[in-house]
């Protein structure tokens, strides 16, 4: 599938949550990067090695126009001070925009702040809170409620050229979630457990298969997995979620990039990202998983959805230079 003019893509450089996962390193918790949105890139909840991430999977740091941290939990923001500092070339320059929640601007109660003084003094500085909405770079982004452990946690939903990607954090399922992510094309959500128990502030795989059902994107995508849903197998689950909600889902893996097509975004097409500190390619860091996400690249909405659910296991592409 060709791809012309500009590309948006999303690319997991993490896809482990909880502490636990986070301790052990089983998947990568680096969070995520957004680029290409109007021009503009930003890396969303920069956890422990979002820096080394980036570069493992050939993405630099120094091209970022915005920071994003959803809340003060380690998993989420252990690494957004260096990140700024490759954004403003080690502080030296007046560049892109921190976005965060109170707890990781102020400090609430017992969480945060985050963000030292010194890191904050060359950006600009956005404090989100749920249904608040700013436009920053051409970008018009909302904040969306959570309920977590960090009362001030916060989602997001960022529009531009008529495309909304909508991301929950860390939250429980509530029954108005849905209407904070309304109209978005693409739903990436934070879900934590596998199957229909879930923990105190989190989503599982039931949970997300509803907020998917009500919120009717494009796609959903699955990340920030602890402990017991790697060992029940995220793909698995998201065809659970699939079949449940009728949506396409995918489970992220790390290393997993998404591209949209500009000219048609019912197109989308995944890679997995070359591992740059591999030799050869071959001996793959223990937590890139190779799970059964493994058959097949190319996913078209048009698609019947009973053969998308039948063929749901993909073989990702290796990134080509």
């Amino acid at each position: 599938m060709c791809f012309n003019g500009e590309t948006m893509k999303i690319t997991f450089l993490g896809t482990g949550g909880g502490r636990f996962t986070t301790i052990s390193q089983k998947r990568m918790t680096g969070g995520f990067r957004i680029d290409d949105i109007n021009g503009k890139n930003y890396h969303i909840d920069p956890g422990p090695g979002a820096l080394v991430r980036s570069y493992q999977f050939g993405i630099k740091p120094t091209t970022l126009n915005g920071v994003f941290v959803s809340h003060a939990h380690t998993d989420h923001y252990t690494d957004v001070e260096v990140l700024i500092e490759a954004m403003t070339r080690g502080m030296t320059r007046e560049n892109g925009v921190i976005i965060g929640s109170r707890s990781v601007f102020k400090g609430f109660k017992q969480w945060g702040p985050c963000i030292s003084n010194y890191h904050r003094g060359k950006s600009d500085k956005l404090v989100l809170d749920p249904n608040k909405t700013k436009t920053v770079d051409g970008i018009k982004i909302k904040g969306t409620k959570t309920i977590h452990g960090d009362p001030t946690c916060v989602g997001f939903q960022m529009q531009a050229n008529g495309l909304a990607i909508s991301y929950t954090s860390d939250t429980k399922y509530f029954d108005k979630l849905h209407e904070y992510h309304k109209d978005a094309d693409i739903l990436i959500g934070s879900v934590i457990r596998p199957g229909t128990k879930s923990i105190k502030g989190h989503m599982c795989s039931g949970n997300f298969a509803k907020l998917v059902k009500e919120v009717n994107p494009k796609i959903a995508i699955m990340t920030h997995f602890g402990f017991k849903m790697l060992s029940e197998n995220p793909a698995n689950e998201a065809k659970y979620v699939q079949k449940k909600s009728g949506i396409r889902t995918i489970a992220a893996f790390d290393g997993m990039k998404l591209e949209i097509d500009d000219k048609n975004r019912n197109k989308v097409k995944i890679i997995k990202m070359k591992n740059k500190f591999a030799k050869n390619n071959q001996n793959l860091n223990h937590s890139i998983n190779n799970d059964s996400n493994d058959k097949q690249t190319v996913l078209n909405s048009n698609n019947n959805q009973n053969t998308f659910i039948k063929d749901f296991s993909y073989k990702h592409e290796n990134k080509k230079k």
